[in-house]
């Protein structure tokens, strides 16, 4: 098999298998089908948004690229726009406005990865020398292009011009998915507690198997650790020292759990924590990815994945009810060429 862009593919990946020019990965399998089985999962009528404040984790100490949202006030007519009485420009009106702009990093609080947001260097062309390159092939400064300058990057005025694009890979490929299929929710924390625990496949088959939970192709798996929980209860001033030392992620060096993920069919993977999986990864001889989960999910496999959700309370309503099923709607921003993007998740059940 060859694609429009590569002649060779990763092993256990799945390019070109959805099509040459595929973007939306293993969403395509949220079919019509699997999302009316996952609007049969909505029994009580009652409704959690999954998203923290995107103002949270607080400061920069998690990331340091990573900064909280600032909001200002836009201008009208070269005046500040906000609790802007009309009347100043119009005889007899009564309005009072105001109008906003916010400088957002995209990933600092709930998000969702796009594709674009980790390649590879891989040989997809065959001739011995490895390119950097995204899922299904698509080329790093043909398709995923940045500046060449310092300058044109991190923040500038407010109104200078784009510099950077996801291109076909940009977030709002998912947008138009609608983002919208079957939750399922394993929830670690209730059999792990709050400590690091690097978990498997062994582990998480484990906590599956006790609270009868079951993965099906086109499902989004949840994966509750408390990390998230943890953060907002620092409200706002997160200590990094306690946080990294905090809550279960899946260890992305585990050979048997990337081949879960792969046979699961699932169509994301979405967890409280920082990145889903383990940082820093363990070790691994060279060459391999800093971050296997990431590469595996992203890279290979077009499988997005959900960052910081807050979960918790999710988690608590499940396990009252004895369930681990939901329907869940979670949309990105329609950006274009966006790397990656808040969200405001919705589960209903």
């Amino acid at each position: 098999m060859t694609g429009a862009r590569w002649t060779r593919r990763p092993e256990g990946s799945n390019w070109g298998d959805f099509g040459p020019d595929d973007t939306a990965g293993r969403m395509n399998l949220l079919t019509p089908e699997r999302v009316r089985a996952a609007a049969a999962e909505v029994r009580e009528g009652l409704s959690r948004t999954l998203s923290l404040p995107l103002t949270l984790p607080g400061g920069n100490a998690l990331n340091p690229n990573r900064f909280p949202p600032v909001l200002r006030p836009t201008r009208r007519y070269g005046e500040i726009n906000f609790n802007y009485e009309l009347r100043a420009k119009v005889d007899g009106t009564t309005d009072v406005l105001c109008d906003d702009l916010v400088v957002l990093h995209l990933q600092y609080s709930t998000q969702w990865d796009s594709f674009a947001h980790a390649g590879a260097l891989f040989d997809a062309d065959g001739d011995g020398i490895p390119e950097p390159v995204f899922y299904n092939g698509f080329r790093a400064g043909e398709h995923v292009v940045g500046p060449t300058e310092p300058a044109d990057a991190g923040v500038g005025g407010p109104h200078e011009g784009t510099t950077s694009t996801g291109g076909p890979l940009g977030i709002d490929s998912l947008a138009r998915t609608g983002a919208q299929g079957r939750g399922v929710l394993i929830d670690l924390r209730h059999h792990l507690g709050d400590g690091r625990e690097l978990v498997g496949y062994d582990t998480l088959a484990e906590i599956m198997a006790a609270d009868g939970v079951e993965v099906e192709k086109g499902d989004l798996v949840c994966l509750h650790t408390g990390f998230a929980q943890r953060i907002v209860e620092m409200n706002g001033d997160p200590d990094p020292d306690v946080l990294h030392g905090a809550c279960a992620a899946l260890d992305g060096r585990d050979e048997r759990l990337l081949q879960w993920i792969t046979d699961s069919g699932l169509s994301a993977m979405i967890a409280d924590n920082y990145a889903v999986e383990n940082l820093p990864s363990r070790q691994a001889d060279p060459p391999a990815p800093a971050l296997p989960l990431h590469h595996h999910c992203l890279f290979k496999l077009g499988v997005h994945l959900g960052e910081l959700w807050h979960l918790t309370p999710l988690a608590e309503d499940l396990r009252r009810l004895g369930r681990s099923r939901f329907l869940l709607t979670a949309p990105p921003l329609n950006l274009p060429g966006a790397v990656g993007s808040p969200t405001t998740p919705v589960a209903t059940f």
